[in-house]
């Protein structure tokens, strides 16, 4: 089988190697010039930045991979014993993510912390219930507001009231198989004595891997190679480029929703309509220089808080990246800032990043994700309305989970599809 795939992020790539693996010819197609996607990697005045995903939980998945291309020797552990901490009226507060931090945090009143233990006397997700609805009737209003809604959507950029559960935290308990209560279900894994992977990176940064990747199969990837349009060739298909016409049996697009829908527009316009139709974040990543010191993974701030700052990684902590923090802005409180110029937003994270800290810092680099992260909101309904042609299949996050290992995951279930069809 010819298989044509559209994208060299982690998605593609990873539906790539399964591809090959199992015997298909495989023609991969990225616009840009390098492999990985939003799992970028850069070296600037010495220091490793990571301009999308910060760092890993070394799984058994992730480790696999990580042998299966040779990057042993590049894989370091950073550090679990750090806490996390929400900015609340002024101050950083540690977030309760374990037991002993859960009695002794400030972050949370000890009249809230009563309100989470009643957890289990609620009921699963509602149908249409946002997140900040659903985390407010399991663990009460003062703990959604200030520890459950800030450290999930802050992951995506997004305001906890327009997001829905069946999109975001639904799918994440239906994994875990947790059905009812998330308190008894952890309680569970704990008196089991469930090790949690630890925090893993790479010295020169989370794209090693797709580099890897992408060198193993570089006769397959046409790097710089913008699909300009997908056609119906007989049982078949053709993907057009700039550089002529490639005629594939089936198809696999890892490309966001937006762009996916220019492609398709010619095989299904309803699929086109719904597609553009999704919301997702923009979102600016400011790396930093500073001398801070204190020890953390980093911080969520509340929206109340008033800063432009969604939060920030502590990367000089939590992985021993000398120097480095990284600020993330935009997202659905402030998208438009995206469009501010790199000296604008370096100076809007320096300066927060001082009045949070207390430290000065100087900015390294800038970048912007668009369309950005999945808003996962009530326009992600009318996915529940189409279906893709006989074909074509879709390896991206408006379909499944986000982050690397749920597109490692999302690529070898494509590819089985793929091949099973």
């Amino acid at each position: 089988m010819h298989v044509g795939v559209i994208g060299a992020g982690i998605s593609g790539l990873a539906t790539t190697h399964e591809l090959r693996e199992r015997g298909a010819t495989v023609d991969t197609f990225e616009a840009s010039d390098e492999p990985g996607g939003i799992v970028r990697s850069r070296r600037v005045d010495g220091h490793v930045l990571d301009l999308g995903p910060q760092r890993l939980r070394g799984s058994k998945l992730i480790e696999d991979w990580i042998d299966e291309f040779d990057l042993r020797e590049q894989r370091f552990e950073g550090h679990d014993d750090q806490p996390l901490f929400v900015l609340r009226d002024g101050r950083l507060r540690v977030a309760p993510l374990s037991i002993r931090e859960s009695i002794t945090t400030d972050l949370i009143s000890w009249r809230g912390k009563a309100r989470i233990l009643a957890e289990p006397l609620t009921g699963p997700p509602q149908p249409d219930e946002t997140v900040a609805a659903f985390f407010a009737r399991k663990f009460g209003r003062e703990a959604e507001r200030t520890l459950f809604s800030p450290l999930y959507t802050g992951l995506y950029g997004a305001h906890a009231d327009e997001m829905l559960v069946r999109h975001s935290v639904g799918k994440a308990l239906e994994k875990r198989g947790i059905d009812r209560s998330i308190l008894l279900a952890v309680a569970r894994k704990l008196l089991e004595g469930v090790d949690i992977p630890p925090i893993v990176s790479l010295e020169e940064g989370l794209q090693a891997l797709p580099k890897a990747i992408a060198d193993r199969y570089a006769d397959s990837i046409h790097f710089e190679t913008a699909v300009e349009a997908v056609r119906e060739d007989g049982d078949g298909f053709e993907i057009v480029t700039a550089d002529g016409t490639t005629a594939v049996d089936q198809i696999v697009v890892t490309t966001p929703a937006p762009i996916t829908a220019d492609l398709l527009e010619p095989l299904d316009e309803e699929l086109t309509d719904v597609l553009g139709g999704l919301t997702y974040n923009p979102l600016a990543v400011v790396h930093l220089e500073s001398n801070y010191g204190r020890v953390g993974h980093g911080c969520q701030i509340l929206d109340s808080e008033g800063y432009e700052t969604l939060g920030l990684t502590w990367n000089a902590s939590m992985l021993d990246r000398e120097g480095v923090f990284t600020s993330y802005l935009g997202g659905s409180r402030s998208p438009e800032l995206v469009e501010e110029s790199d000296d604008r937003l370096g100076e809007l994270a320096a300066e927060e990043f001082e009045s949070i800290t207390g430290f000065s810092a100087r900015p390294l680099h800038v970048t912007r994700w668009r369309p950005g992260m999945p808003a996962y909101d009530a326009s992600w309904n009318a996915l529940d309305t189409v279906s893709f042609p006989d074909g074509i299949h879709v390896c991206a996050t408006y379909t499944e989970r986000a982050g690397i290992p749920g597109r490692l995951r999302d690529a070898k279930r494509t590819a089985e599809a793929v091949l099973d069809s």
